[in-house]
């Protein structure tokens, strides 16, 4: 039986020259089909990723309770000041909590892309927040000033919208702003935000409440006595979250729509896909009826003729497979996008193809090409030899 597959299944390979076109078909078709899928998938993947990277298991962020994100939030200076004293927030050498009370407010700003308006966020922060986020550093400038409108901008920011370069004047709540420096911080969400002083900002908008407020805890397990202190204290009513919990439940609904659209799309185009190789392969075999025949007339069984039919086809799919992998990483890995985060402002991200996604787009394509190839190999394997010999 081996002896038999080996050698039906290195006679037909040795021939694929011959049949170069029809094996391109199935080679075309496997390969759209994963590098849109993984492309697809990969937009969900980087935006996951840059969300997460926004977050640290030893901060927390105190939101009103019953709002899911800052923008729905409040949360008044007398509560601030309870959440400031609670256990567990570290204390810089000064003795102040390593703590930041913020505000979140939309500007408009167009694209550079195709110049349509777009949401950012200018987020007013406290002056500990660069301790709170020590992953936030300037590249260019210096850090804006209390009590004037000066703003520093994250790097993704100013490659996707206008007037953010440094020493530029944005023009917003019947005021300039000034961009004076320009920060990263890894590529996580804050590097698509316009920061500022708390106060100014809460100034030029005519607010007096804040929206959240971030602490770094002395440790990771310091999270349960902090969280604990404020939800049963009744002077607040607060929702306590890890900050790695808080921009995972960010990012869930955009990535499983991603997700969907993918897997849907994918799907659509794989079952086309699989009756394309069901096709190719059929002509593949009937163009090979008479030596199939005499194969099985000389004493070959059924079964090699059908794993070599089927060894035929996944490698067909293996090869498409690869190509569109490779497609989809050149083509898309590390591509700059923003789209719509929680607080309906935009997020920018970088699409990244994994290797996990480069496996799915694998598994996929070799789902589709044994199943392209089952049914015309059955049908060579029983097909009656007298008839087969008889075939044109």
């Amino acid at each position: 039986m081996i002896k038999q597959i080996v050698a039906v299944t290195s006679m037909n390979l040795r021939s694929l020259p011959q049949r170069i076109g029809i094996a391109w078909v199935i080679v075309i078709g496997i390969a759209v089909t994963v590098a849109v899928m993984v492309s697809v998938l990969a937009m969900a993947e980087g935006f996951t990723q840059t969300l997460k990277g926004t977050a640290r298991m030893d901060r927390a962020i105190v939101l009103r309770a019953g709002s899911e994100a800052e923008l729905g939030s409040t949360i008044s200076r007398e509560n601030t000041q309870t959440i400031l004293d609670a256990p567990g927030v570290h204390k810089d050498a000064a003795g102040r909590p390593v703590a930041s009370t913020e505000v979140v407010v939309i500007v408009s700003l167009p694209q550079k892309k195709d110049n349509g308006d777009a949401n950012v966020t200018l987020r007013g922060v406290s002056p500990n927040a660069m301790k709170l986020r020590p992953e936030i550093h300037l590249v260019a400038g210096r850090m804006y000033r209390p009590a004037v409108r000066e703003i520093i901008v994250g790097k993704s920011a100013v490659t996707q919208f206008k007037g953010l370069e440094l020493g530029s004047h944005i023009a917003f709540r019947d005021s300039e702003w000034t961009v004076v420096g320009i920060y990263e911080s890894g590529g996580d969400a804050h590097e698509s935000e316009m920061q500022g002083d708390v106060e100014t900002v809460l100034s030029a908008y005519r607010r007096n409440l804040f929206q959240s407020v971030t602490v770094m805890l002395d440790s990771a397990a310091a999270f349960d006595s902090f969280k604990g202190a404020l939800t049963t204290d009744p002077t607040l009513k607060v929702s306590v979250q890890r900050e790695a919990d808080y921009y995972a439940s960010q990012s869930r609904n955009l990535s499983k729509l991603l997700n969907l659209l993918a897997y849907f799309v994918g799907g659509i185009m794989a079952l086309g896909a699989c009756f394309g190789a069901v096709n190719t392969m059929y002509t593949a075999v009937s163009t090979r009826t008479r030596e199939i025949a005499t194969l099985r007339a000389i004493g070959f069984g059924g079964a090699p003729i059908v794993i070599s039919v089927l060894v035929e086809s996944l490698l067909l799919a293996l090869i498409g497979s690869v190509v569109g992998s490779i497609a989809a990483w050149l083509g898309f890995n590390g591509n700059t996008l923003n789209t719509l985060g929680s607080n309906f402002t935009q997020v920018v991200f970088h699409l990244t193809v994994t290797a996990s996604l480069l496996v799915s787009g694998v598994f996929v394509a070799c789902v589709v090409g044994m199943l392209g190839g089952l049914l015309p190999a059955v049908r060579a394997a029983r097909l009656p030899i007298a008839t087969a010999l008889r075939a044109n």
